[in-house]
């Protein structure tokens, strides 16, 4: 298995682990669940030289910071 496989399947998991936080409403751990999840998949997008991958996961980071300071 790649190297960027491995990265993209724990930012799949941990994506998936924040969702589920949220469910439960457990915060601010979901938060920080999303902020991982979205940099490893930022991560990926570099490794993939993918620009697409990389901006909606800066788009993403902006709201999720946003939204968790803003609360």
């Amino acid at each position: 298995m790649k190297t960027v496989d491995i990265v993209k399947w724990i930012a799949t998991v941990i994506q998936l682990i924040g969702y589920g936080l949220t469910g439960m409403n457990v915060t601010p751990w979901n938060v920080l669940a999303f902020v991982v999840g979205i940099v490893l998949w930022f991560i990926v997008g570099v490794m993939w030289k993918d620009r697409a991958i990389m901006v909606v996961h800066v788009g993403a980071f902006i709201a999720i910071i946003a939204g968790y300071l803003s609360s």
